[in-house]
């Protein structure tokens, strides 16, 4: 019988082995451009984190002015509109935005500078209270010793002592030349973003990625000033309402730890947690029972329950959703990066990485099968 060629066995190969038919049969194999091209891009995104978290002095008074700018580039337009001088208009903006932020400050401000000054006494009537806790703490030294433990056990109540104020204060304030840099960068984008905007669409010479570009900046502009006036009227929100908690169940100054929940509100999970432990440790020191101290804490707990699960997710949910997984990395990657004012970026940068991937990776393009 006559064998055809493509029946012919490969040299080196038995007769029985077979042959494969294409080369989809092949196994996988990453082709070494790939894996440069891969290594280079791992090398570049590192480059990059190392540059940010260098120059951060310079990147991220420029970034948050950046971010800012855009969403306030939005009330520039309306004062535009009603022929406002752009210019005038941005100046106007940034001083009124000021202005509401040091009122808060001011708010905030004095019953923390008060209640520093009587650190020492407040401790101690917090170290008093907390003697219900001593019989848990030596059954657990007990059950300590048992298990094979030192006698030590956990440490006894200590008061914090005064020096942790003044770097927790260094690390939260910004410098003069950072803020100045901050404050003149945001005067001048939010004056001078409809030339940005022209310049960088007129720098492409295709019509389609022209045209890309301008909806990409048309979605940021919108979704950043949307972002901003709802997160704004929710944070108000959360705030009037724990200041009238913070009244009715007769905790001190209730208009400064309103105002201190509002401002800790717009870093997404860090800031209720933290207003949750400010509301602890004051209902402890200000009330005589653990009971009654706990009232204030628990009523906002189920405050911002109602306001992150329903309120928030139905009101910023439908214009952009954020997965919760992307924003608790987003949230610990910059506030590593940048601290606390890298944690208020987290949310708009998310944002924007988002638009930027619908756009530029588009749900029309060739994708994987579902499972």
């Amino acid at each position: 019988m006559r064998v055809l060629p493509s029946e012919r066995p490969a040299p080196g190969s038995s007769e029985g082995s077979p042959l494969p038919d294409s080369h989809s049969e092949l196994p996988p194999v990453i082709r070494r451009t790939e894996f440069v091209t891969f290594a280079l891009g791992g090398l570049l995104l590192i480059a990059i984190v190392t540059v940010l978290y260098v120059g951060r002095a310079f990147f991220l008074p420029v970034v948050m002015a950046f971010v800012v700018g855009t969403m306030l580039s939005p009330a520039a337009t309306f004062l535009e509109n009603h022929k406002v001088p752009r210019g005038l208009g941005a100046a106007l903006i940034v001083i009124a935005v000021t202005a509401v932020v040091a009122f808060v400050i001011a708010l905030i401000a004095s019953p923390a500078m008060e209640w520093s000054a009587r650190l020492p006494e407040l401790g101690a009537q917090l170290k008093d209270k907390l003697h219900v806790f001593d019989r848990p703490l030596a059954l657990w030294r007990e059950l300590q010793v048992m298990v094979g433990g030192s006698e030590g056990g956990l440490p006894s109540f200590q008061l914090p002592k005064f020096e942790w104020v003044q770097p927790t204060l260094e690390f939260l304030s910004p410098t003069f030349t950072e803020f100045l840099l901050f404050f003149v960068t945001l005067i001048l984008f939010i004056a001078s973003w409809r030339d940005l905007r022209r310049a960088l669409i007129m720098n492409f010479s295709d019509r389609d990625a022209r045209l890309r570009t301008l909806r990409i900046l048309n979605e940021i502009e919108v979704h950043l000033g949307n972002y901003l006036l709802t997160v704004t009227l929710i944070n108000v929100g959360v705030g009037i309402g724990t200041g009238l908690i913070c009244a009715i169940t007769g905790m001190p100054n209730p208009a400064g730890l309103g105002a201190l929940a509002a401002t800790l509100n717009f870093i997404p999970i860090i800031g209720p947690i933290a207003m949750f432990a400010v509301l602890v440790l004051v209902g402890l020191i200000a009330f005589p029972t653990i009971s009654g101290g706990l009232m204030a804490a628990l009523a906002f707990g189920g405050l911002t329950f109602l306001e992150g699960h329903f309120v928030t997710p139905m009101i910023i949910g439908r214009r952009l959703a954020l997965n919760a997984l992307a924003v608790l990395l987003a949230l610990a990657f910059w506030t590593w990066l940048w601290g606390p004012m890298g944690a208020f970026l987290s949310s708009p940068l998310l944002i924007v990485a988002l638009i930027l991937k619908e756009h530029l990776m588009p749900t029309d393009a060739p994708h994987l099968p579902q499972d």
